[in-house]
Parts: structure tokens; C-alpha cells; sequence
């Protein structure tokens, strides 16, 4: 949590200096959106490292930090991290069902978490860390069930899936100094993510 915030406050330093170096920085083009979307939303430990892997993917139109799974109502960075709201730090991933599949995106998220970490995430400890899977309709439900039976019936991880699938009840966007933090500061992105050990411990536990 503390390393959190040092990098946090470092980072927003510089992202602003930069912000005022080119205004048009970051600035990308806007493509027209497909006819039908649909949302999925999961929570990963720290958002910041969740956003990256799932704007890679083709057919993941944005990713939003946020959080979910609490019962306050617009709660700020502040009650969230300090663990009394419930909430989980999470991302909500819109995207364009021709092109990615719901189930697609549940192996991304499992292939980007420790899911046998019931306590937090790599150095960031507390519920509000948590891993977490939150369906919208049946149909995200029973894949995300079916998701986790496989992974856990697969062998491939040394110990018991405690991720948790809960119904969406709502999402509320984190500030704005949040959203894509990695595109805005990289290196206090990448140092934060190398010393919280998040790197090192999905390669042992996903050989990447």
C-alpha cells in the first residue's frame, strides 16, 4: 500500500509536467463503435496492472478502473483503500462481442491474477486487493463457474481457486488520475509493478 502511494504521488507529478509539455499526448484516434457491446467486470489487485493486459486484446474497445463489490455509494480512492467500504479495486472491460468472447477474457484474467491469494494481491494485502469475478445475467455467471471448475479440475495450479464470483451489483469509475495510469506514467508503472512482485509470481505460477 505504501509503496502504492509513493509511486502514485511521484507519478502524478510527472504525468502532469508532461500533460503541460504536449497537450496532445496520449490523444489516439477514435474508431466508430460496433453496433452491439457488452461489459465485463473483474477485479485483479491493483487496476493499474489490470488494464494493460485486456487493451491488448482485439476487440476490447476501453478499459475503466473502478470499483465494485462495496456498499458505499461512490466511494473515493481513499475509503476504498483503506478497506471499510468492501469494495474491490476493479476494472470493467467494454467490448465487441463479434470479435472476443466473454470466456476469452475470463483466461486472460485468470492468466493476470494469483488466484490462490485469498488475502490480496502480490504486495498489496486486504479485501479490497481481492480477486473477483463479477457476472452480469446467467450466462456470465455459468461461464465464469464453468471457467473456474476448469482451472481448478486442470492441475495447472498448486493449490485451491479462491477467486470469488459474485453478481455486479454496481461500478463506480475511479478518478481520472487512475485511468490508464500505465500509458501515463510508464516508468513509475513498470517500477511499481516490478517491486510489488506481481511479475515474478504469475511467472511461477503461469510460466511467464
Amino acid at each position: 500500500m505504501k509503496l502504492r502511494l509513493l509511486f502514485l504521488a511521484v507519478g502524478l507529478g510527472l504525468g502532469a509536467l508532461s500533460l503541460l509539455a504536449d497537450p496532445n499526448s496520449g490523444a489516439e484516434p477514435v474508431e466508430a463503435p460496433p453496433e452491439q457491446t457488452a461489459r465485463a467486470t473483474f477485479a485483479g489487485g491493483c487496476f493499474w496492472c489490470m488494464e494493460a493486459p485486456f487493451d491488448e486484446v482485439p476487440g476490447v474497445i476501453s478499459t475503466t478502473s473502478g470499483y465494485a463489490g462495496g456498499s458505499v455509494k461512490n466511494p473515493s480512492y481513499q475509503q476504498v483503500s483503506s478497506g471499510v467500504t468492501g469494495h474491490a479495486e476493479a476494472i470493467q472491460v467494454v467490448y465487441d462481442p463479434g470479435k472476443v468472447t466473454y470466456e476469452q477474457l475470463l483466461e486472460v484474467f485468470w492468466r493476470n491474477v494469483d488466484p490462490l491469494d485469498g488475502g490480496g494481491q502480490f504486495c498489496d494485502r486486504g479485501s479490497q486487493y481481492r480477486t473477483g469475478i463479477f457476472y452480469e445475467g446467467t450466462e456470465q455467471k455459468a461461464a465464469a463457474e464453468a471457467s473456474k471448475q476448469r482451472l481448478e479440475e486442470s492441475g495447472l495450479l498448486p493449490g485451491k481457486v479462491v477467486t470469488q464470483i459474485t453478481p455486479l451489483d454496481a461500478f463506480y469509475p475511479a478518478e481520472e488520475y487512475h485511468q490508464n495510469f500505465y500509458k501515463k506514467n510508464f516508468l513509475r508503472y513498470h517500477s511499481y509493478r516490478t517491486g510489488c512482485g506481481r511479475d515474478r509470481r504469475l511467472k511461477e505460477l503461469w510460466g511467464r
